[in-house]
């Protein structure tokens, strides 16, 4: 997923991520590693910790997402392949890669699979170019392969 083109550099959209924050009146974040992320790095890179502190919290157990579809928070911040599948949000863009805190997902065989073939066949699929916008299209950054 391309960020959305921006009008101004990296240090206007770090601006404006920290102003839209310090101006919302709630934020919600995942209780998942990118919410500790949020809560005890990302808030503190951009100077704001203690003036959001009674404005931000830790969703538990559901999609940030939804809590911002039914209003009870006006800015939810969780990784992108969460916030997409939940209707009634709107996704606005990611963070900037500066301020990222970025999840690797990676698959592997185990010795002694049943099925090592087939499990090969999936994973070179999954990486393969064509199948890369179907990735790309839930949240997920295609990585280089080989």
């Amino acid at each position: 997923m391309q960020e959305p083109p921006h009008a101004c550099g990296r240090s206007c959209v770090r601006a404006a991520l920290r102003q839209t924050l310090l101006h919302a009146r709630s934020i919600a974040y995942s209780d998942s590693a990118s919410g500790v992320y949020v809560e005890r790095e990302l808030f503190k890179r951009l100077g704001i910790e203690e003036q959001v502190k009674t404005r931000a919290r830790m969703i538990p157990k559901i999609p940030v997402a939804s809590v911002v579809a039914t209003g009870d928070y006006e800015v939810g911040l969780q990784q992108v392949s969460e916030l997409l599948p939940v209707k009634g949000a709107a996704y606005v863009g990611k963070i900037p890669e500066s301020m990222q805190s970025v999840t690797r997902f990676a698959a592997g065989i185990p010795v002694g699979a049943q099925h090592p073939k087939e499990a090969k066949a999936l994973l070179d699929y999954l990486a393969s170019p064509a199948v890369q916008p179907e990735v790309t299209s839930t949240g997920l950054d295609s990585v280089a392969t080989h």
